[in-house]
This record gives structure tokens, sequence and C-alpha cells, in this order.
């Protein structure tokens, strides 16, 4: 399986993006939950948004009240509509997928990141 991300790019501050994540099929029997994580240039990797099996989603502190996270139906697609941008939110942002396969069992794909930088 592999994951699309798309909808990077430079904004100015207080503007909007938003991300999406294409899965090239949808192998996973069981969804356990998709997410959103992003890695500053010369940081760590941080949870942005996730979204679980039941629907339940969870938010970093400091993207709380500007970001929504979002799949269809379908859960092959991923959004994530970014509001209220700060140049603090500049990073690479990465989807994942993580769930469950017969043949795998546990697994979690990650796309190949999408760059989101934001200027003041």
């Amino acid at each position: 399986v592999q994951l699309q991300a798309s909808g990077g790019g430079l904004v100015q501050a207080g503007g909007s993006l938003r991300l999406s994540c294409e899965a090239s099929e949808n192998t996973l029997q069981i969804i356990n939950h998709m997410a959103w994580y992003r890695e500053p240039l010369g940081k760590g990797r941080e949870l942005v948004a996730k979204i679980e099996r039941s629907g339940r989603t969870v938010y970093g502190e400091s993207v709380k009240g500007r970001f929504n996270i979002a799949s269809d139906n379908s859960q092959n697609n991923l959004y994530l509509q970014m509001n209220s941008l700060r140049p603090d939110d500049t990073a690479l942002y990465f989807c994942t997928f993580n769930g469950w396969t017969p043949a795998t069992g546990s697994v979690s794909y990650w796309g190949q990141g999408t760059q989101v930088t934001v200027s003041s």
C-alpha cells in the first residue's frame, strides 16, 4: 500500500491549506487509526491529528481549534484542513494509516510527506 500526500505549499500566516492523503489500495482489513504527523526542520516528528476507528479525533495541543481531520467512507482518503496557519506550523507533513491485515498482522503505512511553509 502506498500513501500519496498532497496539498502542501507556501502560504502566508493566517491562511489555509487542505492536505490530502490517498491510499493506493484498501487492503487494511481493520483500520485502527489514520493520522497526520509533522516534522519541523531539525526537530522530531509530532502528532498533528488522529482519527480512530470509532471516529474519535485527537489533536495536538498547538493545532486544536485550527485544524480538522477527516476521512471519507471508503477509508482510502484522509484529509487535514488547516486554518489560521502560523509560521510555527511550517514542517514536512506525513500521513499514516495503522491497521491489520491477515498477511502482515499489525502494520503502519506512511506517506512520503508534503511540505507546508507558512510565511510571517
